[in-house]
């Protein structure tokens, strides 16, 4: 371990301070500026996905990627207007940005907490995904806490740990591809634990065994709802969406009709040209009874083309990955035409329903374009001095505490290009709910930076740099 991450981890061991005014005061201005658009629209935002997680306490059965975990989490708030859940959700990033900037020895005072806050608020998706009810601000949230576990769990307090598992347990259990991208994550910190002279095994137990964690709490709300001791359905029909899309079902299609005696023979030339419209419009996906009547038939389609096809299998899954990696910007499918969701609280919870039509959302005043003007050349710049963070690192064989944020981040990012593009297809939203932590570690490793520059600043507005001090080498072997 080097000298300066000895002295971050000094200090991340110092005590939480007492309770004053100040720290509360900068904390409540990190929740404002961070439920923004949720104060703005008078209630929290809504997507199509939405509904889908609210029905799932109400209906009793499993639906393609609808967790039932993060289905009982909204039912919690139910009669509050769901604040509660943008409350702790929010409370979360907050919580977690903050031990990120400790880690990184610049947590010296609440009002930088609230600048960094204030300043990813204005340029990324993050007070979107805090005031969304839909799993996304979980995905980054997962990596980071992730991130902590397998690199600072020692120099965190008893609370904190816990904390972090819980975290990534429940973000792991909200969304099948979150899981895999913890996954990802998890897998690929070895290299850098061994370049970062750290005990592989000793720090990735505690991280693994969150993630296994969350597998179990998802098994289990699916067992107390459904009754069926089962995995969230729906990963072949989300591929099959995507298939099709890019031209491999008609293919497969073309080739193998009539004799194969398949449901969608007669359809081959009326397919749709999207999986949205395929898989969320009324037409021939309906006529065959959804996921029910045409589960095995694209489980069956998926299989033996990816067997029969393997090349056009590859291009088509590298375009999308690559595809997936632009799309970016905030705010895809949060609109006024989200007649599910709709449809679902009118049925379920009536009580919802006034506030929920006197929202700014319902009277179709979003509009997200002025934002993404912003937020999408900032995020893919974001992603770009990342991954240059990451060769620089690589190349000079020392994973400081910028090298190794910028190489889970950037694992990050490509994992959920590759799941969310080459499974489901690739879509802004899966893009911007995680783009935001390559923006937070650009802040970091420029703050840092400018530490490094001016290391005896001094003032309340400075960044000091914290000095190293020799009592603290009987630490190196501790993380």
């Amino acid at each position: 371990m080097t000298t300066s991450d000895t002295v971050i981890a000094a200090y991340g061991r110092q005590p939480v301070r007492a309770f004053h005014i100040p720290r509360v005061a900068a904390t409540l201005c990190c929740f404002v500026v961070l439920l923004a658009p949720a104060l703005w629209n008078r209630y929290p935002l809504l997507q199509y996905d939405t509904g889908g997680y609210l029905a799932r306490w109400y209906e009793g059965y499993l639906v393609p990627s609808r967790s039932t975990v993060f289905g009982l989490f909204l039912h919690v708030g139910e009669g509050l207007h769901f604040w509660p859940e943008l409350v702790l959700q929010t409370g979360c990033a907050i919580w977690i940005i903050s031990l990120v900037l400790r880690v990184a020895g610049l947590g010296a005072a609440p009002w930088h907490r609230t600048l960094v806050v204030a300043g990813l608020a204005l340029v990324t998706a993050l007070p979107v995904l805090s005031s969304t009810l839909l799993t996304d601000i979980f995905a980054g949230l997962g990596v980071l806490s992730l991130h902590l576990l397998i690199f600072h769990r020692s120099v965190f307090a008893r609370l904190e740990r816990i904390g972090l598992f819980v975290l990534i347990a429940f973000a792991a259990a909200t969304h099948s591809a979150t899981l895999a991208v913890l996954l990802a994550v998890l897998a690929l910190a070895v290299p850098v634990l061994l370049l970062s002279d750290l005990r592989p095994l000793h720090a990735l137990l505690p991280a693994g065994g969150a993630i296994a964690t969350g597998a179990a709490m998802l098994l289990a709300a699916n067992l107390a709802l459904s009754g069926h001791l089962a995995w969230t359905p729906g990963g072949f029909g989300i591929a099959f969406g995507r298939m099709l899309q890019d031209g491999v079902v008609k293919r497969y299609l073309d080739d193998h009709c009539p004799t194969a005696r398949l449901k969608l023979c007669p359809y081959r030339n009326e397919l749709p040209a999207t999986a949205d419209d395929f898989l969320w419009s009324n037409g021939v996906f309906n006529e065959l009874g959804r996921f029910s009547g045409l589960g095995e038939e694209m489980r069956f389609i998926v299989l033996h083309s990816l067997q029969e096809y393997p090349l056009q299998q590859i291009e088509t899954a590298v375009a999308a990955s690559t595809r997936q990696l632009r799309l970016v910007a905030t705010g895809r499918g949060t609109h006024d035409q989200i007649w599910h969701t709709y449809g679902i609280i009118e049925r379920y919870i009536p009580g919802e329903v006034p506030a929920m039509h006197n929202a700014r959302q319902q009277r179709g005043e979003l509009n997200f374009d002025p934002i993404n003007r912003v937020h999408v050349p900032i995020a893919l710049g974001s992603m770009i001095l990342a991954l240059a963070l990451l060769v620089q690192a690589a190349i000079s064989g020392r994973f400081d505490e910028t090298g190794r944020l910028a190489a889970t981040v950037t694992v990050a990012i490509l994992a959920n290009a590759v799941v969310c593009g080459v499974l489901s297809g690739p879509h802004d939203r899966y893009g911007a709910r995680i783009a935001w932590i390559a923006t937070f570690i650009a802040a970091i490793a420029i703050l840092r930076a400018i530490g490094k520059l001016v290391p005896n600043a001094k003032g309340k507005g400075a960044w000091r740099k914290l000095a190293p001090s020799p009592k603290l080498g009987a630490m190196e072997n501790q993380i």
